[in-house]
């Protein structure tokens, strides 16, 4: 019966599907939601089926980095900017709508523009073969012919976090009274 009803379409489509429609319903509810806490939440679903989508492709050092940068780093980093924000109560409209109209018709266009450029293409396909993990290959990659890159970055991001460290240190103050004679 369900053989008859699905054809042979293949469950990594189907799986494919539910990751594409997660995505863009959390993508929506970014968008959309009135309320910027739900806009965060819903950004947890767009970056977990993104998570996904990396998954399902094979991409499993994306889908790793994806999980940890993104989900693990920076949507943490909002949810708590948000929490913590003074009067995040009275913040009714976090995404106001102005012209609507214009908004739609651009959107209209894109819309068929993609669509016209994705049915007028013709889809090259084959068979995936067998998973192999990218991870040595990056890792090759980062301590091979891109070491000098890959250092780089490094100090580079180095010499950022020391410079977040200096902007965000307090000065810190003496709190024992000076003696008139003493050195100061």
């Amino acid at each position: 019966m369900l053989e008859s009803l699905l054809g042979h379409v293949p469950l990594s489509f189907h799986i494919f599907m539910l990751f594409a429609t997660v995505t863009v319903a959390g993508a929506a509810g970014v968008a959309f939601a009135k309320n910027i806490v739900y806009s965060a939440f819903s950004l947890l679903a767009a970056f977990a089926g993104m998570v996904g989508l990396f998954g399902l492709l094979s991409a499993d050092f994306l889908a790793v980095v994806q999980l940890m940068v993104y989900v693990g780093g920076i949507l943490v980093l909002i949810l708590f900017a948000v929490m913590l924000t003074n009067k995040i109560k009275d913040a009714k409209r976090s995404n106001p709508s102005n012209n609507r109209i214009i908004g739609m018709t651009i959107t209209a266009a894109m819309t068929f523009i993609l669509i016209a450029a994705v049915s007028g293409h013709d889809w090259a396909t084959r068979d995936p073969g067998p998973f192999k993990s990218q991870i040595e290959d990056i890792g090759a990659g980062f301590l091979g012919p891109y070491l000098i890159n890959f250092e780089i970055a490094g100090l580079v991001l180095l010499v950022a976090l020391v410079a977040a460290v200096v902007v965000a240190r307090k000065e810190v103050k003496d709190d024992e009274p000076q003696t008139p004679g003493s050195a100061q």
